[in-house]
């Protein structure tokens, strides 16, 4: 693969539901959204799917109803061995991070689900992970991507100081460099600062690709652009990353994203 190795680092909502998740991302709404992303690591053999199951059946749907949504569901395609998924949560506000345990408590459903309810003995999953993010003014809102055949790259950029963070973060907004991607054919999904979460400071982005062949042939082009040369001699933002992550995922069938 090239560019950079990759490193470590009742049924689904309906269409017409997330139709409307689409359309209030293209509204021109500038409202930056907030984005929650878990990692769920799971279970060996035969508990391996029960994760999955409960937010295909009963989590995304309540979650959905709070105003959650949409919701991304993820395997891991090119990235850590141990057997985890992704999920991420998109928020129109703080109130349903700071709240939606409660709120998603008071759903019968949900509060009744097996999965909520193991035993010590029995645990779903082995443990959860999450981070919280604010989505870039230069996207300030996710983009769901068609859906059809495709593949995810999720990209993390560690800094050595907040300051260095910060003006990363400048470069894609001002700087100019969301605009390069989407002028070379680079399709983000989201672009989001991290508030709360491991390795910070950083910020994470998401790419929606065809496949690997059409991963490369886009980051090809990109490489290539003169205003991206340009852009990336650019003292001002030299010395703004320390360390990349990048990992490729797949969607699952249930995922809104």
């Amino acid at each position: 693969m090239k560019r950079r190795d990759f490193l470590t680092a009742a049924s689904f909502a309906s269409i017409a539901g997330v139709s409307s998740f689409t359309a209030a991302a293209d509204s021109g709404n500038d409202k930056q959204e907030y984005f929650e992303f878990r990692q769920y690591h799971l279970n060996v053999g035969s508990k391996k799917r029960l994760v999955g199951d409960f937010l295909r059946k009963v989590g995304i749907p309540a979650m959905n109803h709070i105003g959650i949504g949409p919701v991304g569901v993820f395997n891991t395609m090119y990235g850590p061995n141990s057997p985890t998924l992704y999920v991420l949560m998109v928020h129109k506000s703080l109130d349903t991070v700071a709240n939606s345990a409660s709120m998603l408590m008071a759903d019968d459903q949900y509060r009744n689900a097996d999965f909520i309810n193991t035993s010590l003995s029995e645990p779903a999953y082995v443990r959860m992970e999450s981070s919280l993010m604010v989505a870039f003014k230069g996207l300030p809102q996710l983009r769901v991507p068609e859906k059809k055949p495709r593949i995810f790259e999720l990209r993390t950029y560690e800094s050595h100081s907040i300051k260095a963070a910060k003006k990363k973060i400048e470069m894609f907004n001002e700087g100019g460099e969301i605009k390069v991607f989407l002028k070379t054919g680079l399709q983000p999904v989201f672009f989001g600062e991290t508030l709360i979460g491991p390795k910070m400071p950083n910020l994470t982005y998401m790419l929606v690709f065809d496949d690997l062949v059409d991963r490369d042939a886009k980051w090809k082009v990109f490489g290539g652009d003169p205003e991206w040369k340009k852009l990336r001699t650019n003292p001002e933002y030299r010395d703004t990353v320390s360390n990349i992550t990048d990992i490729i995922l797949r969607p699952t069938g249930y995922s809104q994203i």
